[in-house]
Parts: C-alpha cells; sequence; structure tokens
C-alpha cells in the first residue's frame, strides 16, 4: 500500500504548489497579511493560482478518506494503487489547468479526480455489505 500512501501525501502537498505559484506570481507578497495582499493582486493568474491551492485543500480529505476506506474494506490493492494514481494526476492537471485558464478541461479533470474517489469509496460500501 506504499504508492496509494504517498498519493495521499502528494495529494496533500499540492495546495502548497499552487499557492507558491500565486505567491510567486505577484506584486511583493506581504506574509503579513495575505489575505489583504491575495484582495489586491490584479494578475488573473495570481487568483487561479490561488483558486486551485483552495480546491486542491478540498479535495484532499475525500481522497484519504476513500483510499483509507477501500483499504479497510480489502479492495483489491492494484485498484487502489491505480485509482490513487489517477486522483493525483487529474488533480495535477487539475491545477494546471486553473493557473492557465483553461474552464473546460479543469471541470473534465476534476470529474475525473471525483469519479475516482466515488470509485473506491462505493468499492468499499460493497466489498463491505
Amino acid at each position: 500500500m506504499t504508492i496509494p500512501y504517498l498519493c495521499i501525501l502528494v495529494a496533500a502537498l499540492l495546495p502548497y504548489v499552487w499557492v507558491g505559484i500565486a505567491k510567486g506570481g505577484g506584486k511583493r507578497y506581504d506574509n503579513a497579511d495575505p489575505r489583504a495582499w491575495l484582495a489586491k493582486q490584479e494578475a488573473p493568474r495570481v487568483r487561479r493560482a490561488h483558486a486551485a491551492h483552495d480546491n486542491a485543500f478540498e479535495a484532499f480529505a475525500p481522497l484519504a478518506a476513500a483510499v483509507l476506506m477501500a483499504q479497510l474494506a480489502g479492495v483489491d490493492p492494484a485498484r487502489i494503487t491505480w485509482l490513487a494514481l489517477a486522483f493525483v494526476a487529474l488533480r495535477v492537471l487539475h491545477g494546471l489547468f486553473y493557473v492557465f485558464n483553461k474552464p473546460r478541461l479543469r471541470s473534465l479533470v476534476w470529474l475525473g479526480a471525483l469519479a475516482c474517489v466515488v470509485v473506491l469509496m462505493v468499492q468499499a460500501v460493497l466489498r463491505v455489505a
């Protein structure tokens, strides 16, 4: 189960990648008042990178829960691995599509990542039921 656990770790760190891009792309980042700094940013890419940051935090908990549910329920480890890897790949694409303003592609990969989580959870439920 090492790979799914690494996927959880990567998913936990992704928000910090996107916020790093936001902070690096704006004018004179102010760590004393980051929310006010963000509100003053005019560059759309900075705002989109910050939105990707927020969304990555939202997506983390369901993945972690889904992987752990599937593992505890005895779902095939290979299936867990592939779905966790697919989730991470789709979430990386999601952030890139967010930053580079590709809303349709962003929505498509968001849906794909959500599907990975749902499949893991449904597999766990069916295995236990």
